[in-house]
């Protein structure tokens, strides 16, 4: 004799008034769907919709508001940082303009460099970076030897490298002992050989040679472009702080302004090469500019340490 079967009730059958049947996927998503349910939307099979899993779309003013605290942010801490190198001495600003000479020297020949070919022509880069260094041995020796005349020139040991400088310059710059192996046997010190121009010219390959004088005439053309502004902004620093700091400023605010009254006032455009520019920018940017530079111009005037040359 069997016996009788207890009658057992699961949580999800007969609570919602369908007694012995599994309630219909439209059921369940009407059911889900009601105003009164509490938890995020679901698709019928347990899962949040796609609309609620995704973060709502930020407006034109958010973006606009979360990009104004970064760049200010991020201005005032490049300010803060040049005004610390630039009242730490005249040696930490010139710092900073060779490191900043080197990596601009670094992007521009990087624009006319090929590595498949660089590859296969190991001393290429070398060449570039040799001319770099000569370069700034020449310039900044005329600009040390010009300034601090009344210490190198009584040193015993410095007084050769002033008095035959440009000459020293020029032979690491055009020309070597051409005969390699001949000078490395009589002196290790002539083992410096096939220098700057020869050097390049012994470093010419078959099938490379209009490669190679690409890379020649796009390292001098960087070098005449970077380094040579370089050395006129380095005597600027020694003839007077304010000849750095006046027009670097005015660099500085002049795009500050710009950006400023472009999103405050900005509504025609004034480039197609650039969109965001506008004429309204630019315009505040200039009269902004001019009475900065006059305010700043009377305020420098009052200290030594920025007109006095360097001593």
């Amino acid at each position: 004799m069997t016996k009788p079967r207890r009658s057992v009730q699961f949580q999800h059958r007969g609570s919602n008034g369908h007694h012995g049947r599994r309630p219909s996927i439209s059921e369940t998503s009407e059911a889900v769907s009601e105003p009164g349910s509490p938890g995020p939307k679901m698709n019928g099979i347990g899962e949040a919709s796609q609309e609620e899993r995704e973060p709502p779309p930020r407006s034109d003013y958010d973006k606009k508001k979360q990009t104004f605290i970064t760049r200010t942010i991020w201005t005032l801490v490049m300010i803060a940082g040049f005004f610390i190198a630039m009242f730490a001495g005249h040696i930490y600003v010139i710092g900073i303009v060779t490191a900043i000479q080197i990596v601009s020297f670094k992007e521009v020949i990087a624009i006319a460099n090929v590595p498949s070919r660089a590859k296969n022509l190991p001393f290429t880069r070398s060449l570039n970076w040799y001319f770099l260094g000569m370069t700034m041995y020449f310039l900044y020796g005329e600009s040390v030897i010009y300034y601090f005349k009344h210490i190198i020139l009584v040193d015993r040991v410095l007084l050769p490298f002033a008095t035959h400088h440009r000459f020293i310059s020029f032979m690491l710059y055009v020309i070597g002992k051409f005969n390699f192996f001949n000078s490395f046997k009589h002196s290790p010190c002539s083992a410096l050989t096939i220098i700057g121009f020869v050097f390049f010219v012994g470093s010419l390959q078959k099938g490379h040679y209009r490669f190679q004088f690409t890379q020649f005439a796009w390292t001098h053309m960087a070098i005449g472009l970077i380094n040579v502004e370089a050395h006129f902004i380095m005597n600027n620093i020694f003839e007077g702080m304010i000849w750095f700091f006046l027009p670097a400023s005015l660099v500085i605010t002049n795009d500050i302004f710009a950006y400023i009254c472009g999103i405050t006032f900005g509504r025609t455009q004034l480039i197609k090469l650039s969109p965001k520019k506008t004429v309204e920018g630019f315009v505040g940017a200039w009269i902004l500019t001019i009475f900065f530079g006059y305010a700043m111009t009377n305020v420098l005037m009052r200290y030594q340490y920025f007109i006095c040359p360097v001593n």
